[in-house]
């Protein structure tokens, strides 16, 4: 194991913080990650739950928020339905330098937080 990370984010916080910045949502998902997101009449949680990925993939790999853009991490999910982790551009780099060849990844959400594990392999 190379590193582990883990964030929480409150979903009223993350519902307002969207709602007054539209942009945000371009800037920080791959368009795949805003299309399985918006599926659902509140995309909240889904945004959430990614969103503190994005952090806990930053804290495992032992960098600070904003080394790289946060599109560079994508959250994936396997046909078993099973998120996972794809790296792209600087963090890709960034996690082979590192030595990182595999993620585990676990995204679970409340009412009123989302929370995400990652593990570097």
């Amino acid at each position: 194991m190379i590193g582990i990370g883990t964030d929480l984010v409150e979903l009223d916080r993350f519902r307002l913080a969207l709602q007054r910045t539209p942009g945000l949502v371009d800037r920080l998902f791959s368009d795949a990650e805003k299309a399985y997101a918006l599926r659902r009449k509140d995309p909240t949680e889904r945004f959430a739950a990614r969103f503190a990925a994005k952090e806990a993939v930053m804290k495992a790999m032992g960098v600070g928020l904003w080394k790289f853009p946060l599109r560079d991490i994508e959250v994936v999910k396997a046909p078993s339905g099973a998120p996972s982790v794809r790296l792209h551009g600087k963090a890709a780099r960034m996690a082979e330098e590192r030595g990182v060849t595999e993620w585990r990844l676990t995204l679970t959400h409340t009412d009123r937080v989302a929370q995400a594990i990652a593990v570097a392999l």
